[in-house]
């Protein structure tokens, strides 16, 4: 038996069993109904678990009254977690409450988790009877049926055995199978029945059309696309699909079958690329089998060791315990028999006492000396009685609450998740402020510890590692300039680390950050430009003096730009800075400008209603694109409307682009740079312009460097310009 895709290609349907099996009950799908997240669970596996009344009956519209067989059931984490829910829903209700009665379908638990996704899922106050039967997936089902018991023939429900005939057709408004002789006699020609539709021999009656749930008696003519399902008019109409967005049902089939056809095709075409996968996961699972087989031995040698010395410090203290025992016993002993020596007529009392027999003067003086020395030394010790050994082992008692503390807190079980350096917020400069997140459901963790590379450094990329860090980020200082970096990060939790983050790469900037807040004091214009109170964010404000600038205009006009600048000058060395202009802006110019043009700029009075007066350019031109070989005490580029401009190259300054020469203005007009990074080398004076993300030069050139140079920002019309945390926090810190 095939399964058929497309007009050329079939699949044979065993080879999708494991597509057909129920999620609860782990067998072949019977009467499947689609759950609102678009997963199938067989009927009976859901009424079984939601009905109050086992035996009440099924309805769930004109077309789903076929209750399923009893089935053994598989226990598995969705059954727990439903029967938990039951058992709940049974505690907290009452057949007698309001919007319960008696013999209902309504479920007393409406919520359940899907076993598919594991999303809770509403089924709303009619329960089950609200969902679909998936009569695609029934149809495939009762094929695979047949494919399995090939062998096997549908009788026909007219004939009685033992006369009962193999089935030649089935009757889809009778929903009866019969064989030649049986049909005809209850579909004779003339009547209503020959007008029957009748299929092959099957036991899968579908409806012909499919009705709608929640208003029975209508057919579903309407697909949601909100809640991807089928709609009659009454849903759309005044239904819960009121408000939703629906496309025709003619409409809908041809979108979905087109995408599931070319999703299919696309599949189809990378059966290659699939085998080479399925090798791959093929080797990783002996790898797998491999590297848990060589942990196992690992885990084993280091218990081993621990046990071995652990065991030799044992011996060793039994030991220890041991000599001191004998010692100290030995000791005890020879006092005691000394002690007993100064009892009468025995030891050294007794001795004395036959010693004062002596009645030889000589004899006994030459004796008696040295007899009194002992006797004088047992009296003193009978005076200051001390055993001659403690009988406390107190210094061999051990403390091992901190190792078995040590040990208990060994983790074996809990291997953290690896953590993910978070690029959005990560910013790497001659120092490197790298973010990173762990997973949603993932296990507390100690600390983490960020390791990082050079990749053209002299330690030919050997990783460093930083100290322990307690939180989601850490700074890494002194990066060298212009270099390529890669950065990963890993977790521990008790002593156990997860694998590595994915390496992430950055480029760092080719001078050192230059810290600075934008200044509300040097010709800036609070009419039109709005500063945040950290002064690190500028915003532009298209108000009524920017109107009644172009109301004195009679014809074309260039309003005057608002220019704000740095609060800190640079008079000597290499500097960069970064920073982003909202995409909506409608043109801010960005560059560095010298003391005295800032001076010409914010306080020379100027004609702003002059069609011919732009001090961007450098002379009265009126032309932005004008092209100009000296150099000049400022430079700055031009963003707006989503779009870079670089202006036309000439002899003191190149771009990045090939065609940036040529007087096509498309040519010049790069997508605005998510960041954009500025250069000034003071010495050599030159102004460079990067892409901040890659660090990809996009222009630079020549500036007269005289005096000190500032970073300079002019806005028009409505616009916005926000400083890198990291250039703002180094001027605030300073």
């Amino acid at each position: 038996m095939y399964q058929k895709h497309g007009k050329d290609s079939v699949v044979p349907i065993k080879n999708i069993e494991r597509e057909l099996i129920c999620p609860i009950c782990k067998e072949l799908f019977t009467h499947p109904l689609i759950l609102p997240c678009q997963h199938s669970v067989c009927h009976k596996c859901v009424r079984e678990l939601l009905m109050i009344n086992h035996e009440d009956s099924f309805d769930a519209g004109s077309e789903c009254s076929l209750p399923g067989s009893p089935r053994s059931r598989v226990p598995s984490p969705s059954m727990e977690r439903l029967d938990r829910l039951v058992r709940s829903g049974g505690s907290r209700g009452s057949i007698s409450s309001p919007g319960w009665r008696r013999g209902s379908v309504t479920p007393r638990v409406t919520t359940i988790p899907c076993p598919g996704c594991q999303h809770d899922i509403d089924l709303g106050e009619r329960g089950i009877s609200m969902l679909f039967r998936n009569f695609t997936l029934e149809s495939i089902v009762e094929r695979y049926r047949q494919a399995a018991r090939a062998a096997v023939a549908i009788m026909c429900n007219i004939c009685k055995p033992p006369q009962q005939q193999e089935a030649t057709k089935s009757c889809m408004d009778c929903k009866a199978s019969y064989c030649n002789e049986c049909f005809k006699l209850h579909h004779p020609w003339g009547t209503p029945k020959a007008q029957h539709e009748y299929v092959g021999p099957t036991t899968n009656f579908r409806p012909k059309v499919l009705m709608c749930p929640e208003h029975e008696m209508e057919k579903v003519n309407m697909y949601c696309e909100v809640c991807k399902r089928p709609v009659c008019h009454l849903c759309k109409l005044g239904g819960s699909h009121a408000n939703h967005k629906v496309t025709s049902m003619s409409s809908a089939y041809k979108i979905l079958k087109e995408k599931l056809a070319k999703s299919i095709h696309y599949l189809i075409s990378k059966e290659d690329q699939v085998r080479t996968q399925i090798t791959e996961l093929e080797q990783l699972i002996n790898q797998t089998e491999e590297n848990g087989q060589l942990a196992e031995r690992r885990a084993n040698e280091h218990f081993e060791r621990l046990f071995e010395t652990l065991q030799e410090r044992k011996s060793e203290m039994l030991r220890s315990i041991e000599q001191s025992r004998n010692r100290r016993l030995d000791q005890l002993k020879g006092q005691v028999e000394e002690y007993q020596g100064m009892l009468e007529n025995s030891g050294l009392v007794g001795y004395a006492q036959e010693v004062l027999k002596e009645t030889d003067q000589s004899c006994f003086v030459q004796t008696a000396k040295q007899l009194h020395v002992r006797i004088q030394k047992a009296t003193e010790s009978l005076r200051t009685f001390h055993p001659a050994a403690d009988p406390c082992f107190d210094e061999f008692v051990l403390d091992t609450s901190r190792e078995e503390t040590l040990l208990k807190e060994m983790c074996f079980g809990g291997v953290p998740d690896p953590p993910l350096i978070d690029l959005s917020n990560s910013r790497v400069y001659n120092e490197a402020s790298i973010c990173w997140r762990l997973s949603d459901d993932h296990l507390p963790t100690d600390h983490h510890v960020l390791e990082y590379r050079r990749w053209d450094g002299e330690d030919n990329g050997v990783w460093r590692a930083t100290d322990r860090v307690y939180g989601p980020s850490t700074v890494v200082s002194d990066l060298e300039p212009d270099s390529r970096y890669s950065f990963r990060v890993r977790s521990c939790r008790n002593s156990m680390f997860s694998p590595y983050s994915p390496e992430v790469n950055f480029h760092t900037p080719p001078a050192p950050a230059f810290g600075f807040l934008f200044s509300d004091k040097c010709g800036f214009s609070t009419e039109r430009l709005i500063l945040n109170k950290r002064r690190d964010s500028v915003e532009s404000v298209a108000g009524m003096a920017f109107l009644l600038a172009a109301e004195r205009v009679q014809t074309g006009s260039y309003i005057g730009l608002d220019y704000i600048i740095g609060d800190t000058g640079i008079s000597q060395g290499r500097h960069y800075w970064a920073f982003k202009v909202e995409p909506y802006s409608y043109m801010v110019k960005v560059g560095v400008a010298s003391d005295t043009k800032l001076l010409e700029w914010f306080h020379n009075p100027r004609d702003t209603s002059s069609p011919r007066y732009d001090h961007d350019s450098g002379h009265d031109s009126g032309s932005e694109d004008a092209c100009y070989e000296l150099s000049q005490p400022f430079t700055l580029l031009t963003l707006g409307m989503g779009k870079l401009f670089i202006p036309k190259a000439s002899s003191s300054s190149s771009v990045s682009t090939a065609n940036a020469a040529s007087g096509d203005p498309g040519s010049r007009m790069l997508p605005m740079p998510q960041r954009l990074g500025v250069c000034l080398d003071y010495e050599a004076c030159r102004v460079y312009f990067y892409d901040a993300d890659t660090m990809r030069c996009l222009y630079e050139r020549q500036v007269d460097c005289s005096g000190t140079m500032y970073p300079a920002f002019g806005l028009m019309g409505s616009g916005k310009v926000q400083l890198e945390e990291f250039i703002a926090t180094k001027r605030l810190t300073f």
